[in-house]
């Protein structure tokens, strides 16, 4: 598989002292023009897992300089990474260089023999990092131009610091951008808070390790969210910090006057899980069970039991989870709420007097059949809180 185009190219574009060479290319480059071309990848380095970036610096139709960037797995199945940049002398149609990886410090080794190959290029030879050797046996490998590269790494880290509203960012769901060096304190001083990091954004990906900053993702109850945002951005090395995506599907929201619900200037709790269960209890056929909001993340999860219609004879039990969020439609002041509602998750056991049946729940992944067993949940609620449903052809509440 093609390794992913990486942004932020100018720790690789600024390496001096390139040793300078002759190679001959194919016809595409002008005679005498000076030019800077790409291979964004090349194509089996480490089976596929390892990601690549090649600068060329070409005069006329020879190669005057070379920049290798390498991006890998520390280990096989790692999500881990480490990475090296080397400078590559230029002989006929070989490239050689040495360097150090950055987060290992291990000795590397390049060799590589390039050539054009009908309408692209081939690579063979080998990389030595520390005791490995790497075998390099890549075809068809086709460059770009800088601007074609560069147009390319374009990326937006979903960060939005001052958003209008709570219509394309979740109220709940928070972003944070460190420096690398920086990343380990930041995590260290969000222990004990009550907050959810996500453990994903602990990868330290090949994008992050070229820019040199990572973006932590964590969730918090949108009654602290903007408090800690602007917390966060006076932490040493955060270079942003804002609201991204997170469970909010418009689809599945519905807008409120804020009004009777609540108490002073904060939500009353209490008052709406006791509302939305009996909607829901009504709309499920179903018992409350339980209501308990998430001092971390403000969410509010909801139980509910019913008899399984599966067996009847057998008096099974379904329990059905969902998981609701109210917040604010936008940061600051704001008289109205939004209220958020998942899909239910349902599971079966046998919860009768005696001997128990015991049941494998099944997981069919058919989340359309989830959103048929909410039985009209999200219309119920909305005719409930007198609210609006998301029209989302016009993209405005309807």
């Amino acid at each position: 598989m093609r390794a992913p185009l990486l942004c932020l190219v100018g720790l690789i574009t600024a390496s001096t002292g390139l040793a300078y060479g002759q190679m001959k290319l194919s016809p595409k480059a002008a005679p005498g023009a000076n030019e800077i071309r790409y291979f964004a990848a090349i194509d089996g380095v480490m089976d596929g897992n390892a990601d690549v970036i090649l600068k060329e610096t070409r005069q006329g139709k020879t190669v005057t300089a070379a920049v290798l960037d390498v991006c890998y797995p520390l280990a096989k199945g790692s999500d881990r990474k480490d990475r090296f940049v080397a400078n590559l002398a230029v002989s006929g149609q070989t490239l050689t260089g040495t360097t150090q990886s950055i987060g290992g410090k291990l000795p590397v080794t390049v060799k590589l023999v390039r050539k054009p190959a009908g309408d692209g290029f081939e690579f063979k030879g080998q990389i030595s990092i520390g005791q490995t050797v790497i075998e390099v046996n890549s075809a068809d490998n086709s460059d770009l131009s800088e601007k074609e590269f560069l147009d390319n790494q374009t990326t937006d880290d979903g960060i939005n610091a001052t958003p209008k509203d709570f219509t394309e960012v979740s109220p709940e769901s928070i972003s944070v951008k460190v420096k690398l060096d920086a990343a380990f304190e930041f995590l260290k001083s969000l222990k004990g808070q009550d907050v959810e990091v996500s453990l994903s954004s602990l990868a330290v990906t090949c994008d992050a390790l070229r820019a040199g900053e990572q973006t932590i993702n964590l969730s918090a109850d949108p009654d602290r969210a903007a408090t800690l945002i602007a917390k966060f951005k006076s932490s040493p090395g955060v270079v942003a910090a804002g609201w991204t995506t997170g469970v909010l599907d418009m689809e599945r929201t519905i807008r409120f006057a804020a009004a009777d619900w609540r108490d002073g200037d904060r939500i009353n709790k209490d008052k709406l899980a006791a509302a939305i269960a009996k909607v829901l209890s009504a709309t499920l056929s179903a018992k409350s069970s339980s209501a308990a909001w998430n001092a971390s993340t403000g969410k509010l999860k909801l139980t509910f039991k019913r008899p399984s219609q599966l067996y009847p004879a057998l008096d099974l039990t379904e329990t059905i989870e969902m998981t609701a969020l109210v917040a604010p439609e936008k940061p600051g002041a704001s008289d109205r709420l939004l209220l958020w509602i998942s899909t239910p998750a349902i599971s079966t056991a046998d919860e009768a007097v005696g001997a128990k049946l015991n049941l494998a729940n099944d997981s069919s992944g058919d989340e359309d059949g989830d959103q048929k067993d909410d039985n009209g949940a999200v219309d119920a609620l909305a005719k409930e809180f007198r609210g609006q449903r998301w029209d989302a052809d016009k993209s405005v509440w309807k």
